[in-house]
């Protein structure tokens, strides 16, 4: 038995494993979207698939509590030297959209298994209808590219040529997806080199029960998160803008309650299971790590010293019902699950924040946009498809300092790419890149600025794919007097008479001279602004974060010629009202819930969870398509009623609705 020492030094030689793998892959692999952007995990785990280890300095943070097991035992008679992988989100539940590919190898040590490395790489396009596979208007998993269920991809060090056949086939750019898959290879082979140092240092036994030890003291660390927090029940709903292409709201909610060194994250009601992409492939895991990343980042923010593994997991136990956006069942498209994690993230937050509101900021942007661009390059003659930048969000405002402008909070592993690397790669040319001024919202702490990014094309029929664009209705919350964060917005040819604004679409075609402009979200404010030094005003002002009309208008702070003026700051605060309650959401989310209220969406709940899942989706749409003038809980009924009437195949008596509603 390791004490806690020897545990907290094996704890170091498991995460420098894990970054060693990190910066094998990151040097080695050939996207720009993954060597740039680093889009990609790399994990080790003990001999049930549970992750142990992972790297803090590169790579993305939503996998430390993967599991590889359902994956694992799908596949048969591994040998020292096989690798195995799966791109299916409903094989193994492991993968979560097409285009991350997950490669898993064992560890062999005395003739057994004693641990596994692993990881993905997010493949820049897996074919499917749209070019990089991913678009919020796909409706089922058939269109949004190839899928391998686990299988072995390499054999005894071998790789499966037919596999790489077919994948090259099917994909519109095989060599850089080749040339990741590679590069992941060797920083599994980098990992098991690592592990067998490791097992050479403590010795086999003493390193598998250290691994166990690691877990537990991740999942002892977390319920003394939990039981530092008062018991009690919170709820919390969010929204993402749009449920399928240009169409309603999609909702998620929480009902969090915290006993003890325990948790349940209820998500009943939330959305059902959607037609289009933003489904989350859960496959029911009352602990899958995309239902957890939120709590992920909130044990992290209450204690920075905990270890990352799937132990975290453990005093957590999430209920989502099947045939939800959470759960949905198969063939349901999941590309875009991304931009619904970001929403679920930013429920999680909420959630929590009402548990322990000193130590939590405000809402993060939450639209972690990514920018692929497929076009003619005219002085190769080739056909390029890459990855621009993503364009990502402010953080939240901190309870001790101002949130993080560009790429804060929950999206700040997505790292930018240099414009210059960009311009050598893809024939694009930048004409804007940075912060948008007043995007973040108004507070004590003022959330972080928005990213704002805008480039010109050259090539006819240029293809663009803006995956995970949201947050250009329902705005970033502020909190404790805190107020909501500034809209996403992307438009083409701005300021021009050929301007077009696109919203959320997330794919268009542009032509030669076309600019195309994006700007996400910014981070919710946190504390009474009027409460912000006038000073801290005037720098923010000085910066160009802030402009002068909004320091008068958000912050009561009157400049002359970029001093403050006291007397007549004084004088304006005085006539401020503070905001109410506990979170800031803005007028658009107000007026929306001014129809669409609590008890409507428990009503619309009751009717869709008694219906089959194939007719959910269609009856949230057509009930949706009967609200004009009418509200609340009555008002769901009686559209619903309507609903029944225009379509008697409805599979449910009309009767039997009505009274699920009431």
């Amino acid at each position: 038995m390791f004490d806690r020492m020897t545990l907290q030094v094996l704890a170091n030689h498991a995460r420098a494993a894990a970054e060693n793998m990190a910066h094998t892959l990151h040097r080695t692999a050939h996207s720009a979207f993954v060597k740039e952007t680093q889009d990609f995990t790399v994990m080790l785990m003990d001999r049930a698939g549970q992750t142990f280890a992972v790297p803090m300095e590169l790579g993305a943070t939503w996998y430390p509590g993967l599991t590889y097991g359902r994956a694992i035992d799908m596949v048969d008679d591994y040998r020292p030297g096989d690798v195995a992988f799966t791109n299916d989100p409903y094989s193994g539940h492991v993968a979560t959209h097409a285009p991350d590919t997950h490669l898993w190898k064992p560890i062999f040590a005395d003739g057994e298994i004693v641990a596994w490395s692993g990881g993905h790489i997010h493949n820049t396009d897996m074919g499917g209808a749209v070019p990089a596979s991913l678009s919020r208007a796909l409706t089922e998993i058939h269109q949004e590219g190839l899928r391998f269920p686990p299988m072995k991809l390499v054999n005894e060090g071998v790789f499966d040529a037919q596999i790489l056949r077919i994948m090259s086939t099917n994909v519109r750019k095989p060599d850089l997806n080749i040339g990741d898959i590679r590069a992941l290879v060797g920083a599994l082979n980098t990992g098991e080199r690592k592990v067998h140092a490791m097992i050479a240092k403590f010795g086999k036994a003493a390193f598998l029960d250290g691994v166990a030890g690691l877990l537990d003291h991740a999942e002892a660390q977390a319920r003394a998160v939990l039981a530092a927090m008062p018991d009690g029940t919170w709820e919390f709903a969010d929204y993402a803008d749009e449920d399928s292409e240009k169409a309603n709201p999609c909702r998620l909610k929480l009902r969090l309650t915290i006993r003890g060194d325990e948790a349940i994250l209820d998500f009943t009601g939330s959305d059902p299971q959607l037609a289009s992409s933003l489904n989350v492939p859960s496959g029911g895991d009352p602990r899958h790590t995309m239902l957890l990343v939120g709590v992920y980042y909130v044990l992290y923010t209450l204690n920075p010293q905990i270890l990352l593994n799937t132990g975290l997991t453990r005093p957590f136990t999430c209920i989502a019902p099947e045939g939800t956006v959470l759960n949905p069942v198969a063939p349901a498209a999941v590309g875009m699950r991304s931009l619904t994690c970001a929403r679920l993230r930013s429920v999680i937050f909420g959630a929590f924040s009402q548990a322990v509101p000193d130590r939590l900021p405000a809402a993060p942007a939450g639209n972690n946009c990514i920018v692929n661009v497929m076009t003619t390059d005219d002085r190769s003659r080739r056909t390029v498809i890459a990855a621009v930048n993503p364009v990502v969000g402010g953080g939240g405002g901190m309870p001790h300092r101002d949130g993080t402008n560009g790429s804060g909070a929950d999206a700040a592993y997505l790292k930018n790419t240099p414009i210059e690397i960009t311009e050598t790669e893809t024939p694009v040319e930048f004409v804007k890149y940075g912060l948008a001024r007043d995007s973040g919202g108004p507070g004590r702490w003022r959330g972080g600025l928005a990213t704002e990014m805008a480039f010109r094309v050259f090539a006819p029929d240029t293809r663009i794919t803006a995956r995970n664009r949201d947050r250009s209705f329902f705005r970033p919350w502020g909190v404790l007097g805190g107020r909501a964060a500034g809209l996403s917005d992307m438009v083409v040819n701005p300021g021009t008479p050929d301007e077009r604004r696109l919203g959320n679409v997330d794919t268009a075609v542009l032509q030669p001279g076309d600019v195309l402009e994006i700007r996400s979200a910014g981070g919710g404010g946190r504390g009474d602004p009027m409460a912000r030094e006038p000073w801290r005003v005037a720098e923010d002002v000085a910066r160009g974060y802030v402009s002068a009309k909004a320091a008068e208008r958000d912050y009561g702070v009157v400049l002359r010629d970029g001093t403050v003026d006291g007397p007549a700051t004084a004088a304006l605060r005085a006539r401020a009202t503070p905001a109410p309650g506990h979170f800031h959401f803005g007028p658009e989310r107000d007026g929306y819930e001014a129809q669409w209220t609590p008890a409507a969406y428990d009503a619309l709940t009751a009717i869709l969870s008694a219906l089959p899942i194939h007719w959910r989706f269609f009856a949230k749409t057509e009930i949706f398509a009967r609200m004009e003038g009418r509200t609340g809980a009555e008002g769901v009924a009686a559209a619903f009623e309507a609903v029944c009437t225009r379509f008697p195949e409805l599979p449910r008596p009309r009767a039997e609705a009505a009274e699920a509603a009431e």
